[in-house]
């Protein structure tokens, strides 16, 4: 997992990775905490999904750019699009669903 820093970054990564997978939370998140090892433990199955993370308190341009309006939020980029969109109460065995398809598609 990477850990991006600003939002050129954000937007570089993206352009740069056939499939991203950017998962934006912060330390204090009790949530955010709790999900990011089940979702990092998913993603190993997946290869070709890259992974990054962004502390939104260090990006806040990601907030308003990516219309982030609570936390945990994870989007999935396919070829520069976005193509998922969880935030909050996500499901672990949706998402890894969503995974599965797409990484199927996109061998």
């Amino acid at each position: 997992m990477v850990k991006l820093n600003s939002l050129q970054e954000i937007e570089e990564y993206i352009k740069s990775n056939d499939i991203s997978f950017l998962y934006f939370g912060n330390e204090t998140c009790g949530v955010c905490t709790a999900l990011l090892p089940k979702i990092i433990e998913i993603l190993k199955r997946y290869p070709n999904i890259k992974m990054a993370y962004i502390e939104i308190d260090d990006v806040k341009l990601a907030m308003e750019r990516y219309s982030i309006f609570t936390i945990p939020v994870i989007l999935l980029y396919v070829e520069g699009k976005e193509t998922i969109r969880e935030a909050r109460f996500i499901s672990v065995n949706d998402v890894e669903e969503k995974l599965k398809r797409i990484s199927t598609i996109y061998k």
